[in-house]
């Protein structure tokens, strides 16, 4: 389980094999001696299993294996030399829980189709630092995103601004820009989505009672 709070930025060293298999080695500032092979981290929103590990200056390379499901259904297949993700270690018991729950199993690819700069109350050009993304969900998750619930985009945990059919919004602080990959995103890219658990198991409960 994690909370969708980015710890880490990483980037992709190296990508092999086909789209039966990939083998992908990202470089990191974590502390190589508190990751054990096995562990589960969270790269830009599915849940991945570190199978080899090497300490280098300033933290660590970690390498994951994806396999044809997670190609096929994220963008881990559109990854390659140089790109930078967001990296989250899983939950210990005891951790503060600061986002939302998220269990890295993604749902689905959103794509960003519009953003926009926000200016504050003040009018003061400082302020005008805040981003809004509208973005494009897949029908199949769409109706499971509802106004001011929770989103996880490339494994950071959102607040949904506004819904309007397949289409919904989100606001990105300045903090948030400058810690994730987010200040990068443009129009046209393509975003790993997991929606609230607690939205997909209410409108279960709905459909039930319903037939």
């Amino acid at each position: 389980m994690f909370t969708g709070l980015v710890s880490d930025v990483g980037s992709v060293l190296s990508v092999e094999g086909d789209e039966r298999l990939r083998r992908i080695r990202i470089r990191s500032s974590y502390d190589p001696a508190t990751i054990a092979l096995g562990a589960s981290i969270a790269c830009s929103g599915p849940c991945l299993t570190v199978v080899a590990i090497e300490r280098v200056t300033g933290g660590c390379i970690f390498s994951i294996d994806a396999a044809a499901e997670t190609l096929a259904r994220t963008t881990v297949g559109d990854w390659g030399d140089g790109a930078r993700l967001n990296l989250e270690r899983s939950l210990k018991i005891g951790d503060e829980l600061g986002g939302h729950l998220v269990t890295g199993h993604v749902d689905g690819v959103a794509e960003i189709v519009a953003r926009e700069s926000v200016t504050g109350g003040t009018g003061d050009p400082q302020w005008a630092l805040s981003d809004r993304f509208l973005l494009r969900a897949p029908s199949s998750v769409s109706r499971f995103i509802a106004e001011k619930g929770s989103v996880c985009l490339d494994g950071t945990s959102l607040t949904v601004n506004s819904v309007d059919g397949d289409l919904f919004s989100v606001l990105l602080i300045p903090h948030t820009l400058a810690v994730t990959t987010w200040g990068e995103r443009q129009i046209g890219d393509r975003l790993n989505i997991e929606v609230d658990l607690i939205a997909r198991y209410a409108a279960r409960l709905f459909e039930n009672r319903a037939s």
